[in-house]
């Protein structure tokens, strides 16, 4: 009996520690979706030919086939780091901390062109499920198609995609993985 209610209470510790910090698991790898870069904590695709960048996406354009992010690639910093990049260029700013646990710096705003294969995967937190702005909801890491993220993206009259930062996989010259940053 003793050793029942121990594992349910250590079940529950873990389940209530993982639902307080926003732990996922998707296919095996812990994501810590909330202010984490997911980029770097889903399933390791690192080869010699691998980058991983964060962007924001300015543009979707398909020529002959051919699906190109425009993007404008930025800094992303959490926790310690966040509020020390906050510290160096904001330093008016009259807080030292980063208040939402993440600080974004956007120095060069310049657009690179990014390839993204067809079979590229797409992992969001938040979209406009039904049109009805009441139903916009976080699912974290929910795996949506690539036409259902052109869909959303060109759509911008509840939620607009654009205005999240997204963490590109990017192997052999190809944007293979996309995951939106939620911001709060």
């Amino acid at each position: 009996m003793k050793k029942s209610i121990l594992a349910i209470s250590l079940l529950s510790v873990i389940f209530l520690g993982s639902f307080t910090y926003g732990n996922i698991n998707y296919d095996s790898a812990t994501v810590l979706a909330k202010t984490s870069n997911p980029a770097e904590q889903t399933e390791n695709k690192d080869t010699a030919d691998t980058t991983k960048e964060t962007i924001y996406v300015t543009n979707l354009v398909n020529e002959a086939g051919q699906l190109t992010i425009l993007a404008d690639d930025i800094d992303w910093f959490e926790g310690k780091a966040a509020d020390e990049a906050l510290v160096e260029h904001e330093p008016n700013a009259g807080i030292d901390y980063a208040p939402d646990g993440y600080y974004i710096v956007n120095d060069d705003q310049s657009i690179q062109e990014l390839k993204i294969a067809p079979d590229a995967e797409v992992l969001v937190q938040i979209y406009d499920r039904t049109g009805n702005p009441e139903d916009i909801d976080l699912n974290w890491n929910e795996k949506i198609s690539l036409e259902k993220f052109i869909q959303l993206y060109e759509n911008k009259e509840n939620l607009d995609m654009s205005q999240f930062p997204y963490h590109v996989t990017i192997q052999d010259g190809e944007v293979i993985q996309i995951v939106q940053q939620y911001i709060p």
